[in-house]
Order: C-alpha cells, then structure tokens, then sequence
C-alpha cells in the first residue's frame, strides 16, 4: 500500500556490526562468573518448582519435555501458565518480560485482546474448522495482497516449513529447474531438503540425521552475503539442470544475526533475473514485523514468492503460506481449475475459519495502530540501552536491532563457521553453553528472551518496560567475567 511506514527508522551499520562480530569470535569467551551463576541458577531450583515438576513428568511422555525448540531452556523449561501484552507468568506465579514474543509473531502483544475476543466470536460460529471455504479466507488474502508488493496471489498452509516446501516445490514446477541455493546459516524450517546449512555456514549435511543424501542432493549453500560465491555456484548450475531458486531470509541468516547489507537485494535479484531462477523471500519474521510491507517493501526489492509463517495469523495456530507471482502460485491450483503442470499441495487444516479470522484481525489492527513502528521504536530503545550498558562493562559483546529484532552477542556461537573448523570443533559447545547460561541468567532476573541472543519486542514495550528489562540485563552482564 502506498506511503506505508516501517518499524527500521535506521539500517545498521552492517560493516560495523560485522567487523565487532568478527573481533568477538576472535577473542576469548568471557562467560559469567562461576559464583554469580550459581546464584541464577538457585532462582530455578527455589522459585520454579513447579515448572521443574511438570517438566520432569513430561520427560516420560514427551521426547526432551517439551514439544517446541524454544522451550528447551537451561536448566529446565518454564511452565507458562498466562500471557498478557509485555508479560509472561509461570505456574510459579513469576512473571517476566516477554522478549520471546512467540518466536516473533505477536506484534501487537501476547494475547492482545481484541484478537481473542473476535476469533472467540468466529469460533464459537463455525468452530474452528469445517474442511470447507470460510469468508475470512478471502478477506486476509485480499489483506495480503494488498500490504505486500510482490504478492498478487496467496495460498495458506499451516507453518513457515510448510510454505518453504511449497515455495520451492512451485518454483521447480514453473522453471523446469532443479537447484535450491540458500544462504549458509539460515533457517528455512525442518523439511528434508532444507536441513542443509543450518545456523552455521559451511555445515551442509551436519543436521540432516535420517534425511536421505538424495533429499538434499539439489540444495546449496553460499557463504552468507557472498554474491561471488552465488554466481559461480549458478553458473556450474547451469551445466548440471540449473537454477530453479535462490531463497533467503532478507534480513540475513537467523533473522539478521549475520545482517545483510543495503543494496544486497537488489543485485540478488538482478544475479536471479540473470539466471532465470526465482527469489524467494522467507519472511516468516519479517513479514509485518518490519512493517506491514515487509522486508520486500522495506528494501524495495520484489522477490518472485514469499514465505509467510507465525506473523500471518498474530501467533494464532496454522500459521503459513506463499504468496507471489500469479504466475508462479497458479501452478498450486493445476488440477482443480488452472493449466500446466501441477505442483501438488495440501494442508487439511489450512486456511481453517481460526486462522483466517485471526490473521485478518491481526494484520488489520496492526496496521490501525501502528504496531511494527512502536515495536521498532521499542528496539531501538532497548538495542541504545544495551549498547550503553556494553560500553559501560567494557565487555567486547555486540547489540544492535533491525527495528523491533534486537540482537545480543555474547558467545558468537551463531557466528561461527567452517572456514575454520578447528575453531567451530574446538569452541563450539563451550559457546553454546555460555549462551545457554546467559539465556537462563536472564531469565532469573524476569526476562524471557530467544536463546539468550534474540529479543523482540512488541507494541506492548512501554519505554517503562524497557527500562526494566534494560535494568535486569545490566544486573547480568556486571556479573561476566572480566565486566567493569
């Protein structure tokens, strides 16, 4: 839509950012004290006994305790029993600072009100599900495609995997194509081809664990923010059945923990339109989170297909789709009332009257708010605020924010890669558990974050929440090893 604003009043120094990142793998780890932490720790053990019951009774029903990634918290996962706008409160009756937000989905506040009331309303007509077209499928399509540029049509799956899988499945169908090129690191959900290159580059199959080698055989990676590399991978393409896609999170890999630079996106598409391969934005996160536009009209760069995930239904369950080119997605429709080939798809629960309702209300109230720039304006807060506090400690970490996505890197554990694999061998699980012990320090204190290195904030984070949080994070990192 024309004029729309964004929650990113200013890009990153991205060369900045990258060179303090590279200086912190560089240097030694500096974790919390041994002393402090065992004092957080105690925070667990004495406060959250009922969180450490359920979760130990979980274990002999359910694989690890808990059924989500971002539950597996050190020591142990809470139980959160309520959720309310910046808050969250365990079955301990603790509350915290919801940083988590969902993953990212809930722009507007967890639980925002007006969202529950209507799809209470709509739910309590239909139920939520029928198996048949619901008025609210059309009206969020039509939502959709009217806030996102390059989205002309819209199908609604029920998760970000999902709409990856049929992202990639439309654009091998429409160019008759075989290689997927992803950017190293990235997260482009579970499915079997796009386990290949995960959170570090470099690692291509070291995730893929009863995935077949033929599953990832047509997918790539290229080392993040390197068009070089890009190229050349698609010209050898070319010789052995092409390039049918290259898809990317725009904000960069683990949305933006390796941040892309401006201008980017747009030769990436002027590399794709070369080729003849598709772009494919995976705004699971960006979508509406950056603004109502997205990373596309943010950037100003049109992809080919889009990846919808949690934001699309404000944390709702059956969270998903693609849209793009008319062109493109009319491949899912073949069979039932197009032409060509069909790129067959499905989803019984799919676009279900529950979804629909609450993405629509979801989109429209946070457009009527102004919800993804006061979210924006509460990252740049708190990203100002932690960098004050970084400087103040004299702690060598790096905080900085693409509007409401704030980043804190302390262990650099996401920033390793295999261009050097002694180090990755070498340091790996030591990093990854001084940023697991941070998560849980954190937490301790009353803030709930994303692996103790991705916070998100919401419409909900007053400047007076902000400061709070910005307080007890302080409190934390006066305890690091080596911290003024």
């Amino acid at each position: 839509m024309e004029g729309q604003a964004y929650g990113i009043s200013k890009y990153p120094d991205v060369e900045a950012i990258n060179a303090g990142l590279r200086e912190l793998t560089r240097l030694p780890m500096q974790p919390i004290r041994r002393e402090a932490m065992a004092g957080y720790l105690d925070y667990f053990e004495k406060k959250c006994r009922r969180s450490k019951e359920l979760n130990e009774e979980a274990k002999k029903y359910i694989p690890g305790g808990v059924q989500h990634n971002l539950a597996f918290n050190y020591p142990f996962p809470l139980a959160v029993e309520k959720a309310e706008g910046a808050w969250l409160w365990d079955s301990d009756g603790n509350r915290y600072i919801d940083l988590l937000q969902a993953g990212g989905p809930t722009v507007l506040g967890s639980n925002y009100a007006p969202l529950r009331e209507k799809v209470a309303e709509v739910v309590g007509q239909s139920g939520p599900v029928t198996g048949l077209f619901h008025e609210y499928e059309l009206k969020l399509a039509k939502l959709i495609t009217g806030y996102m540029p390059a989205v002309e049509m819209f199908r609604m799956l029920g998760s970000g995997t999902e709409g990856v899988m049929a992202a990639i499945r439309a654009a091998r169908a429409f160019t008759h194509k075989k290689y997927v090129l992803k950017m190293g690191g990235a997260y482009h959900g579970w499915s079997d081809q796009m386990v290949y290159g995960m959170h570090i580059p470099g690692t291509g199959r070291l995730e893929s664990t009863g995935i077949p080698r033929g599953a990832t055989s047509a997918t790539q990676e290229f080392f993040p923010n390197d068009l070089g590399a890009l190229r050349r991978k698609m010209i050898a393409n070319r010789f052995r059945g092409g390039t049918a896609a290259v898809i990317v999170e725009p904000l960069g890999p683990e949305s933006g923990t390796r941040p892309t630079p401006l201008g980017f996106h747009a030769r990436l598409r002027e590399l794709c339109d070369e080729f003849g391969a598709l772009l494919i934005f995976d705004e699971v996160v960006t979508g509406f989170r950056i603004g109502m536009g997205g990373a596309q009209g943010y950037f100003g760069v049109k992809p080919d297909l889009t990846v919808f995930g949690k934001c699309v239904t404000g944390g709702y369950p059956m969270a998903g789709g693609v849209g793009g080119r008319r062109d493109v997605i009319s491949t899912f429709a073949a069979g039932i009332g197009g032409s060509g080939e069909r790129a067959y798809i499905g989803g019984t629960l799919s676009a279900n009257p529950l979804s629909c309702v609450a993405g629509y209300v979801a989109l429209t109230e946070m457009e009527r708010t102004g919800a993804p720039i006061l979210a924006g304006r509460a990252g740049d807060r708190l990203a100002a605020g932690l960098q004050a506090i970084i400087k103040k400690r004299c702690l060598p970490f790096v905080a900085f924010n693409q509007g409401s996505i704030v980043h804190l890197e302390s262990s650099a554990v996401m920033l390793l890669d295999l261009r050097n694999p002694l180090k990755v061998m070498r340091e790996m699980k030591a990093r990854r558990r001084m940023i697991e012990e941070m998560g849980a320090a954190f937490m301790s204190q009353g803030i709930v974050s994303l692996a103790g290195s991705r916070l998100y904030t919401s419409m909900a984070d007053t400047d007076e929440v902000i400061d709070e949080a910005l307080a007890k994070f302080d409190i934390v990192l006066s305890t690091v090893e080596g911290a003024a």
